[in-house]
């Protein structure tokens, strides 16, 4: 998926002009790594101002993205925070599918966790292919140098990958091509510091007003839309670990040995424009099939994009044909996935849901 973005190519329509040379996926081999699942969680420690974080590129290059170039505004909230960006060697390279080798992109990502100066790791944008990269992590290096890791869309495989095979918390948040939206990101990026700066608790409250339009081409052109608050679809409490992003993504890894164990869990799921009310029905009813039913505690579903066409009776429609769910709580609009604000979501760490009446609770904690 696109992550920020909804139409594909939404960044520009120009064709890149030349490739580059990395070792070709033949001359590969599968990483070696933990051979199953595992489920203790292990809580990176939170970033402080001081420390670098590193920018990948796993799925979509950098040029893509800096054909709107907001780069500038970026470092300068990083700056802000106290946090020092540095640059994978590869996040610029782009070949025909707006990516690079996966030999460059697992290089990049290997590099970012073996280097004890980078105490995080963000991602450019998301794709199409970080799922390319899974047969050649290596899952033991990860899991000896925990850090702080951050993207959604097409990171989503990245992020399950992870804690399936070293139980690392990640975080289903901004790229940092999202860092480069000028106005209206105060509660982006205040969600994005409580999560992985601060050891607290982060209650999350409904927006007030949301965007979803394409700020990186014409950042004056923006309207903000009244937020009508977080739908509750059916009411309860309960508490688990957070499984899930996006829905389509995660999906991808149905019977592969990336996809983590849904236990005491709830679901966080959300998807783009790409996708209309059906094809979320079928998808969630997917995963919802794939998984122990009697393990999902809650179900959390991210705003959805204008051009999907979902509404709220729609949306409580798929959700009466889910059986998976009957019982459980379930709350939708959640300011989470590929509109704006997003909140940042510690996939791996817990979350309490309260839903009742109009009114809906959202606790998330990474430790």
């Amino acid at each position: 998926m696109v992550g920020s973005i909804g139409p594909a190519r939404a960044y520009g329509q120009r064709r890149p002009t030349c490739r580059t040379g990395h070792a070709s996926p033949s001359t590969l081999r599968p990483a070696r790594g933990h051979a199953d699942r595992v489920r203790a969680p292990i809580v990176p420690a939170r970033l402080r101002a001081g420390n670098e974080v590193r920018v990948v590129a796993p799925s979509r290059s950098r040029s893509m993205v800096t054909e709107f170039d907001h780069t500038a505004l970026v470092e300068e909230r990083f700056r802000a925070m106290g946090l020092t960006l540095t640059y994978g060697r590869h996040v610029d390279e782009r070949d025909a599918f707006d990516s690079t080798s996966i030999a460059a992109r697992v290089e990049d990502l290997h590099d970012a966790f073996a280097d004890p100066a980078v105490a995080g790791i963000l991602t450019v944008i998301g794709g199409y292919n970080a799922n390319e990269l899974l047969p050649h992590l290596d899952w033991d290096l990860i899991a000896r140098n925990p850090k702080v890791f951050c993207g959604y869309s097409d990171i989503t495989v990245l992020q399950a990958a992870m804690l399936a095979r070293t139980g690392l918390i990640t975080y289903s948040g901004p790229h940092w091509s999202s860092f480069g939206m000028r106005d209206h990101f105060e509660p982006t990026m205040e969600w994005f510091r409580r999560a992985v700066m601060t050891d607290e608790p982060v209650d999350l409250e409904p927006a007030t007003e949301w965007t979803d339009d394409l700020w990186f081409m014409d950042q004056d052109a923006r309207s903000p839309m009244p937020n009508d608050g977080w739908w509750v679809l059916r009411p309860g409490e309960a508490e688990g670990a957070i499984v899930g992003g996006n829905l389509c993504t995660v999906n991808l890894l149905q019977g592969t040995a990336w996809m983590p164990d849904v236990e005491d869990a709830v679901l966080f799921v959300e998807d783009s424009a790409l996708h209309d009310p059906p094809t979320v029905a079928r998808d969630l009813t997917s995963l919802l099939q794939a998984v122990d039913p009697l393990q999902v505690r809650a179900l959390v579903i991210g705003r959805f994009q204008r051009a999907t066409g979902m509404t709220r009776e729609l949306l409580e429609e798929i959700v009466r044909r889910q059986p998976f769910v009957a019982g459980v709580p379930v709350i939708a609009n959640v300011d989470f996935g590929h509109t704006s604000p997003q909140a940042t979501i510690p996939i791996g760490g817990r979350a309490s849901v309260s839903a009742g009446g109009a009114t809906a609770r959202l606790t998330l904690r990474s430790t």
